[in-house]
């Protein structure tokens, strides 16, 4: 049996404590047990590794009280209620409020094993995506072990601090706007604006006044000044993307921009000075719709002071099962579902699909099959009888060994890089090695 953490057992009632530490312990889980919400509080905090079953009615802080706390310390924590049979109402309520499950007495011991297992796996994999977002923070949300996303990173940690104007290039779905955002949360613009605005998602008539801003009077309907989101992301970071979509009109007026650094309110007879970094984003070749007279040449250039692309999915398969990871845990704390079972079928879809739509297609996948729905990758589970369901500790066990053979894959089996970048001491490394059936070998060059 997988246990990834201890059980914390608060029951007022200590034959209800010793027959669930009891049931527990012969399961083959660590068991703690506290007579009161206030001594289980005690031993609780952000990092604790395992869940929480507690009684509803207990002296002093009752059940649903200690829920609320709970939440409050970690809202991703497991909680399991035990209810007696007039407060199933209460237990529904707490459902509502964030619990993970309830048990109403009395339980039946393989129900209890079975309901502890599943916070537990789902408490692991909590801590797990926390701690690759941790190992990758200074890169802001950016999450990928490939060689390009590692390139990219770097480039990022260097000129972030600097004001140097970005030129992003990549294709729809691929994260542009997370790239722009890392920028400026990694630089001295932190803190200050990030705005926003996608050239090719509004009319051409209302680009200008939503870049620039106009006086009272500029033109019918401008019954007062308005900030422009150029002015607006003074001292902080202005993100367009969909550049190819502005009018060549308004091109000239964005070259002056990042010429001079001061923009023209339509309808005003004065100029703002506005300190803002620009960063563009297109999903085409910007040199080559310059030379076919389709983009200004000039503003292409002065845009294009460092570029950053940002490789396909398609192109980098050692970044999936991370970025499915972190996808299928932002989906199961929106949706309080469970992590969907991840079986070699679905394992093998994911290597195999083209990703025509990058990361915004993966992120809906993960969140289809959080909410129990057909992940729309092709073929899918065998039905019926045709093939055995895996347990949920052998699901997770799949997940694992797919992330360490990427890591391996991605640092071409250096165990110290690969080390680093999973958080493992050295024994555990090769004890999931030998668990598994790899070789540090097979991914040598």
């Amino acid at each position: 049996m997988s246990a990834t953490g201890p059980v914390l057992l608060i029951d007022d009632e200590r034959a209800i404590r010793l027959a669930g530490a009891q049931t527990l312990e012969l399961a083959g889980f660590a068991v703690e047990t506290r007579d009161s919400a206030e001594q289980g509080l005690a031993l609780l905090s952000a990092d604790w590794p395992g869940m929480v079953i507690s009684d509803v009615r207990l002296p002093g802080m009752d059940g649903l009280a200690l829920l609320k706390r709970l939440r409050d310390i970690d809202p991703d924590l497991p909680v399991v209620l035990i209810t007696g049979h007039g407060d199933i109402a209460m237990a529904v309520q707490a459902m509502k409020d964030g619990a993970f499950h309830f048990i109403e007495k009395p339980w039946p011991a393989d129900h209890l094993i079975e309901v502890v297992r599943r916070a537990l796996e789902t408490r692991r994999l909590v801590l797990e995506n926390r701690a690759l977002r941790a190992q990758l923070a200074g890169a802001g949300s950016i999450i990928g072990r490939s060689p390009a996303i590692e390139r990219m990173r770097q480039t990022i940690a260097a000129i972030a601090d600097t004001d140097a104007d970005v030129l992003v290039l990549g294709e729809t779905g691929c994260g542009k706007e997370l790239v722009a955002r890392a920028l400026h949360d990694q630089g001295g613009r932190r803190g200050q604006p990030f705005v926003a605005l996608n050239c090719g998602a509004l009319p051409e008539t209302l680009v200008e006044s939503e870049l620039f801003g106009h006086e009272a009077g500029a033109f019918t309907g401008a019954v007062k000044r308005r900030v422009g989101r150029i002015e607006y992301a003074d001292r902080g970071t202005l993100f367009l993307d969909e550049i190819e979509s502005m009018p060549p009109a308004l091109q000239v007026k964005m070259l002056r921009v990042l010429q001079e650094r001061q923009v023209e309110p339509l309808g005003a007879n004065r100029s703002v000075a506005v300190n803002v970094r620009v960063v563009a984003a297109t999903k085409v070749d910007l040199q080559a719709a310059a030379a076919e007279g389709r983009f200004r040449e000039d503003l292409y250039y002065r845009l294009n002071v460092v570029l950053l692309r940002i490789p396909p999915l398609r192109q980098r398969p050692e970044d999936i099962p991370l970025l499915f990871q972190h996808f299928v845990m932002e989906a199961v704390r929106r949706y309080r579902r469970e992590p969907p079972p991840f079986t070699p079928a679905l394992a093998a879809r994911l290597a195999g699909h083209p990703w025509p739509g990058n990361v915004r297609e993966l992120r809906a996948v993960a969140e289809r099959l959080v909410l129990g729905l057909d992940d729309g990758l092709g073929e899918q589970e065998p039905a019926g009888g045709d093939a055995p369901r895996l347990t949920l500790p052998e699901q997770v066990d799949r997940f694992e060994k797919s992330v360490i053979e990427a890591e391996l894959a991605a640092r071409r089996g250096n165990v110290k890089a690969t080390l680093e970048a999973l958080g493992l001491p050295r024994k555990t490394f090769y004890d999931k090695l030998r668990r598994y059936g790899l070789s540090r070998g097979d991914f040598l060059e």
